[in-house]
């Protein structure tokens, strides 16, 4: 039984900490754009996005990419970097959330497939990072998840056991990913919800 056993907690960022939402940031870069879906996946299902998100290009180079492999003006990648930081706007109740656990005496780390610009961009707008006893950002590795490497990193970088570990983030993929390596695991729906399952695993805060 997991009952108290578990003694670090690591936080995704999108979707947990701040919100993402692809859709709406080509809503609002391409307002008059009919199919947007496919747009949003076109932009950030990309090479040009998996590239940055690795750490294998910058934003500047992804704008250049842009511009030249989808057709995009200037404006309009500029448009879209500058919302997609704008748009990540603080979840409610999570950064409450990862201070009560972190004060309660558990590790807190974050694990998080994201770009360096958009990193630099959340520790300079919000202070939630420096909560944090450690991150794993996949642009500093050149790993997505959920990939076993980055759960690896993640475990052997910090020293920690993978029983003693739980995981939220908002993908089941992800979810599954950490499990596959031995941590415990939560899709993660909201703080309110993501409370009572740490909860459920014994943790007390």
């Amino acid at each position: 039984m997991a009952q108290n056993r578990i003694k670090n907690v690591v936080f995704d960022i999108g979707n947990v900490v701040v919100r993402w939402s692809p859709i709406d940031i080509v809503r609002l870069t391409f307002p008059d754009a009919k199919e947007v879906e496919a747009l949003a996946k076109l932009v950030f299902h990309s090479d040009i996005w998996l590239d940055i998100n690795k750490g294998i290009t910058t934003e500047q180079e992804a704008k250049r990419r842009y511009q030249e492999e989808l057709g995009f003006s200037a404006q309009d990648t500029e448009r879209l970097f500058h919302y997609t930081k704008q748009s990540l706007i603080l979840l409610y109740q999570s950064v409450e959330l990862i201070q009560r656990v972190k004060q309660a005496g558990y590790g807190v780390y974050t694990l998080t497939d994201n770009v360096h610009e958009i990193v630099a961009y959340l520790k300079r707008t919000y202070d939630f990072w420096n909560l944090f006893d450690g991150e794993i950002v996949s642009a500093d590795l050149g790993v997505l998840k959920p990939q076993p490497e980055i759960y690896h990193a993640l475990l052997e970088q910090f020293n920690l056991a993978a029983n003693e570990t739980v995981f939220l983030d908002d993908m089941p993929h992800n979810v599954a990913g950490a499990m596959a390596v031995g941590m415990e695991a939560i899709q993660f729906e909201s703080a309110e919800q993501g409370e009572k399952e740490l909860k459920r695993l014994g943790l007390i805060f």
